[in-house]
């Protein structure tokens, strides 16, 4: 991402006292100055209109990201951190991002339904898939595909289990984040690219997968999930 857009961005997460907390600030330089995530989804979502669910949302980084690259679909952030979502509300307002939304909700809830959150449109899952159990991953990949409209698209960020170098670099990094207090939850299980490539098959969905490291040594792919428009 260009330095001056990086630095637009992070300048928002910015505390209001001189002393303040400054973690979110260079949380998101280095993430956007170093990550190829959100450009990569930025990619996948240019030229759609419909309207996107962020599941597991965080700050809301992807939805400066978006506005940064002049793509305008109505965005929704959801996220079970009521911290970081106050966070992401105050820095899109600072920004002035329109049709941009945040709800702390926890998915993982018993009282939860996917039918309450009401969308139709495009899903993105970015660096969530593994820090759930593989009975919720299902539910929630279930849900992302029935919320799918025509010409909708479901965008996830997840490392793949495939027992190389970088799947074990993965696992340690998330194991670290939460230690670190950063996730409030560790890896659970990474999914393999052949289970997540027989259900979007078995839902009639066009699939790809493209490595989205970088320069990280991580195992991070970027799978695109299309409906038929």
């Amino acid at each position: 991402m260009a330095r001056e857009r990086i630095d637009a961005i992070s300048t928002a997460f910015l505390p209001d006292r001189l002393l303040g907390n400054r973690w979110d600030y260079y949380y998101s330089r280095g993430k956007l100055g170093s990550d190829p995530l959100y450009p990569g989804v930025c990619d996948a979502l240019r030229g759609t209109t419909a309207p996107l669910l962020d599941l597991g949302c965080g700050l809301g980084l992807l939805a400066h990201a978006l506005r940064a690259d002049v793509i305008d679909l109505p965005y929704r952030g959801v996220d079970n951190d009521a911290g970081k979502i106050e966070r992401a509300r105050r820095a899109s307002q600072r920004r002035g991002l329109a049709d941009v939304g945040f709800d702390c909700i926890d998915l993982a809830a018993p009282e939860f339904s996917w039918d309450s959150l009401g969308h139709h449109g495009s899903v993105a899952i970015l660096d969530v898939l593994q820090f759930v159990p593989p009975d919720a991953q299902d539910r929630m990949l279930e849900a992302a595909i029935a919320m799918l409209a025509p010409g909708g698209k479901l965008v996830i960020r997840t490392g793949l289990e495939d027992g190389g170098r970088r799947a074990r670099v993965t696992r340690a990094v998330d194991v670290f984040s939460k230690l670190l207090g950063w996730m409030n939850a560790g890896p659970r299980q990474y999914p393999s690219e052949a289970a997540l490539r027989a259900r979007f098959d078995g839902a009639g969905l066009a699939s790809e997968f493209t490595p989205l490291y970088g320069n990280t040594p991580f195992n991070n792919w970027r799978v695109v999930a299309s409906r038929p428009g």
